[in-house]
């Protein structure tokens, strides 16, 4: 019976902390306006090619813990570079809505192309490998001297 006992308090142990590790593993607002800006001085330093390939690397720099940095067009609207979808790379997505009729990439567009060149957009978009919308809130920084905007987002 006391076996029983010690299993049953270990497995329970094992389960609190393994959730307490994994509550970490969410990024952070300032994670993701930290990264723009890194992302954004790497195209800038390094070069617009270069620095896209590093933005659209699935196993780089730009994808963390449960989120990552895109880069899309500020002038055209496309996508530049996508490390989780790559296929979304040279698409137009403009007149893409949530789920909730937001037009979040007209809304980066907007941002990228304002006066401060960055801020913030609400919408709702699956995490990396599922399928159903959640809440998300994407920062959007625009690339001095490029007409280039790159992006990364939190999930609530």
């Amino acid at each position: 019976m006391k076996r029983i006992l010690i299993a049953t308090l270990l497995v329970c142990s094992m389960i609190a902390f393994s959730s307490l590790a994994f509550a970490g593993d969410a990024a952070t607002k300032e994670e993701c306006v930290a990264m723009c800006k890194k992302a954004a001085a790497m195209i800038t330093e390094k070069g617009v090619d270069a620095g896209l390939a590093e933005v659209g690397n699935p196993k780089g720099q730009f994808v963390w813990k449960d989120t990552y940095v895109f880069a899309l067009s500020t002038k055209k609207g496309s996508v530049l570079a996508h490390p989780i979808k790559p296929g979304l790379v040279g698409k137009n997505l403009m007149a893409v809505k949530d789920v909730n009729g937001v037009m979040f990439f007209a809304e980066f567009l907007k941002i990228g192309n304002s006066a401060s060149g960055d801020g913030w957009v609400a919408y709702m978009w699956p995490k990396p490998g599922e399928k159903k919308p959640i809440p998300k809130n994407a920062y959007v920084f625009k690339v001095p001297e490029h007409d280039i905007s790159v992006v990364a987002g939190v999930y609530e």
